[in-house]
């Protein structure tokens, strides 16, 4: 692997060489995400609804991915659709070709499987989103989807555990010597995500909001008050002498 270019195993894989921990994806809006991204959001994941609401805010699609692109340096994944397999590839070249940056995102479905093994032979990454099943990720990661997506919160709204298609995914892949990575998708509160992360997901997918939640606690903001007003007792007492503090009153 040492001798692999990083073109050739994909951008994201490449990253994930380091062995850096779950990677939390962030989804919403570029101008929400301008803020948000630089605070550890480790990439950019779109989806179609998402997607249609931005289109009607900034127009053309393909604007809506430059104003991603021109927030950050880290990847951007696109969701495409199309009724044929040549039609997803067409659809994939035009976003590819904007910049290296660029990952692909295909619903599963019988045309996307040649499309995610012809990505993979070009060296794009994609993710495989709505699998809802061990079938369906069994198949697409034989495809060649470097990314599978098992959908979280439908299950709960149902009353079903919703990481349990983590859990088997993740189970079942566990023996692979390249297997795909499994990213928890529609994880739309805190408790879901932190279940995602326990089942053993090597990624999540949320908004930034939740993101924001993600770092709350009470006992976290009572010990925080706790050392900030300490950190101030020192500085009234003259203590922090050549230390760049803030004057707090401002």
């Amino acid at each position: 692997m040492s001798e692999t270019t990083q073109t050739e195993i994909g951008r994201v894989t490449h990253s994930r060489l380091k062995e850096c921990g779950p990677a939390i994806w962030l989804a919403g809006d570029p101008e929400d995400l301008k803020t948000w991204l630089p605070r550890g959001g480790y990439g950019i994941v779109t989806n179609t609804v998402v997607l249609d609401d931005l289109t009607q805010k900034y127009g053309q699609l393909t604007e809506v991915v430059k104003r991603y692109l021109s927030i950050t340096d880290k990847p951007v994944v696109v969701e495409i659709d199309g009724h044929t397999t040549d039609e997803l590839l067409d659809v994939a070249h035009v976003f590819t070709a904007m910049s290296d940056q660029i990952v692909i995102k295909i619903p599963c479905a019988e045309q996307g499987l040649e499309a995610f093994s012809a990505l993979a032979a070009d060296g794009v990454e994609t993710f495989c989103t709505t699998t809802f099943n061990l079938t369906q990720a069994a198949v697409v990661a034989q495809a060649g989807a470097t990314h599978i997506l098992p959908f979280c919160e439908p299950y709960k709204e149902v009353g079903v555990d919703p990481v349990w298609h983590v859990h088997e995914c993740v189970e079942m892949l566990s023996g692979w010597e390249q297997r795909p990575y499994v990213t928890a998708a529609l994880v739309r509160s805190v408790d879901v995500a932190a279940a995602a992360l326990q089942a053993g997901a090597d990624g999540i997918i949320v908004f930034w909001e939740v993101f924001r939640d993600m770092l709350h606690s009470p006992l976290t903001d009572e010990w925080n008050e706790t050392f900030l007003t300490r950190w101030q007792n020192m500085h009234k007492a003259g203590l922090l002498e050549g230390i760049p503090v803030r004057d707090t009153d401002h």
